[in-house]
């Protein structure tokens, strides 16, 4: 048969489509230079570690967190216990020195970021903790629960007691992070939140 056409002749371009895929002709694009990073990432993280060895955490249904140093041991690092229900999410202060985790229990605690070390319990919501998140100052702590509310804590500080209270949700709080603010020197422009109640809510820092 003669349906050749455009698929059968050596020297036609390929335009794309059904044809070029199954007859192969696509000629392959030459590869784009890559451009040097300015601020390698490698680097970055170098700094982030300040010569501390890398960290990393694991929550559990079995109320435990373990502490893992994967460049020096399969084992745990250490064990961190406490909890009296699953611990439904953890995080680690931005500059690294803190580790905050939630739990079921309706608690959060606070955690020495580098040996485990406890060092706050955080109690106020009257429903389970699901998430957390940190300002990017590593100072303020931010919590949203199951009772439909939002606390703020002093974490750096010590506080065991929530210095904001952050009400407006109607239902389930499951999301949660913390927005940058650029010219306030890292404390943070505001918490955002969204709740099963289909709202998502900006609070300003």
């Amino acid at each position: 048969g003669g349906g050749g056409g455009g698929g059968g002749g050596g020297g036609g371009d390929c335009l794309g489509g059904e044809d070029c895929a199954r007859t192969l002709l696509c000629p392959p694009h030459p590869p784009r230079p890559r451009k040097a990073l300015l601020h390698p990432p490698s680097s970055s993280y170098d700094d982030a570690l300040r010569g501390r060895p890398e960290t990393l955490a694991s929550a559990s249904d079995d109320f435990t967190v373990f502490l893992w140093r994967p460049s020096e041991s399969s084992a745990p690092a250490a064990r961190l216990h406490g909890h009296a229900a699953p611990v439904s999410h953890l995080a680690f202060s931005p500059d690294g020195a803190m580790l905050a985790t939630a739990s079921f229990d309706k608690s959060a605690r606070v955690w020495d970021g580098v040996s485990g070390a406890f060092r706050a319990k955080l109690l106020g919501h009257v429903g389970a903790v699901y998430r957390l998140a940190w300002a990017p100052d590593s100072r303020l702590l931010a919590t949203a629960s199951k009772d439909s509310t939002l606390k703020v804590w002093d974490a750096a500080g010590g506080g065991t007691k929530a210095v904001a209270e952050l009400p407006g949700h109607a239902d389930e709080v499951y999301a949660l992070d913390w927005a940058p603010a650029p010219g306030r020197g890292g404390a943070g422009g505001g918490v955002a939140s969204g709740s099963k109640d289909r709202l998502v809510r900006i609070w300003k820092h």
